[in-house]
């Protein structure tokens, strides 16, 4: 089993964590410092506040966009 490079974990997340900031809602995704006291500071927890950030975007596009009536 391959393993991966935590380095290449901190930069991938880096990477996810730049396109929500200038993509996604204001306020969906809590600063690196609020990440460490509400979750911690391992990188699972910064995973799971980018899932979190994910999820609360999606939710907050339904909500803006109404579907159609069927039929």
């Amino acid at each position: 089993m391959a393993t991966v490079d935590i380095t290449e974990c901190r930069a991938a997340l880096a990477l996810i964590r730049c396109t929500i900031e200038e993509n996604c809602p204001p306020g969906v995704l809590p600063s690196e410092e609020m990440v460490n006291g509400l979750y911690g500071p391992e990188l699972i927890h910064e995973a799971e506040a980018l899932a979190t950030a994910i999820v609360a975007t999606v939710d907050k596009l339904t909500l803006r966009c109404p579907t159609a009536p069927p039929g």
